[in-house]
């Protein structure tokens, strides 16, 4: 019977050796690195429109006059609004309105895709209905429902005067503005509600 002897060259081990070696030191290395210094949160995508979503239902919370109280704890879980008179939440997260539904305080799921003005239809009471009026064209009632959007945004009714606007801006813009570590969108939403108040004031 005879044996088939393999000869394997001591410089092919070490080399492989020496490969495996290093892969496991960089494959480490990668590991420690993404532990110590994780990739940020992307900055688009369902958080930019989540933002926007929250930035419409709080002007239109204020518009209608109902307090609300923004990321608040309810049943376990954060929600994006929590109305206290109402015991009412609004929340983006399905499992939050899951866990909520089950609960005493009535729960409001929204969709990222709903504009925030649509939250009305959704809560259990009545709603002022925004009207308008009947003489105003289309482009009338797109420039007056502007101009109360940005007061509310400002916190003020749409007869503060031009310097309230100007300290309320000037109050929220330390909140907002990116190098306060604030959101660039809502910072922007600020600046856009800040020029139509204004004009609308001054006028």
């Amino acid at each position: 019977m005879y044996r088939v002897v393999v000869f394997v060259p001591n410089w092919l081990v070490l080399g492989v050796l020496v490969g495996l070696a290093s892969s496991g030191v960089a494959a480490g290395i990668f590991l420690v690195g993404r532990h110590l210094y994780p990739d940020p949160a992307p900055a688009t995508g369902s958080g930019s429109t989540e933002s926007r979503r929250t930035t419409e239902i709080r002007q239109y919370l204020t518009a209608i006059g109902e307090p609300f109280a923004e990321d608040h704890f309810v049943e376990g879980h954060t929600v994006a609004f929590y109305l206290p008179k109402r015991d009412v939440a609004i929340t983006f997260d399905a499992r939050a309105f899951i866990a909520i539904d089950t609960s005493p305080t009535y729960a409001v799921l929204v969709e990222h895709e709903m504009p925030g003005f649509y939250i009305g239809g959704r809560l259990p009471f009545d709603t002022p209905e925004m009207n308008f009026g009947d003489g105003e064209d289309e482009s009338e009632r797109g420039a007056f429902d502007r101009t109360r959007a940005a007061f509310a945004v400002l916190g003020l009714p749409a007869s503060a005067s031009e310097r309230q606007v100007k300290a309320a801006y000037r109050e929220k813009a330390k909140a907002t503005h990116p190098d306060q570590g604030g959101d660039p969108e809502a910072f922007k939403q600020l600046q856009e509600a800040y020029a139509t108040a204004r004009e609308r004031a001054a006028s």
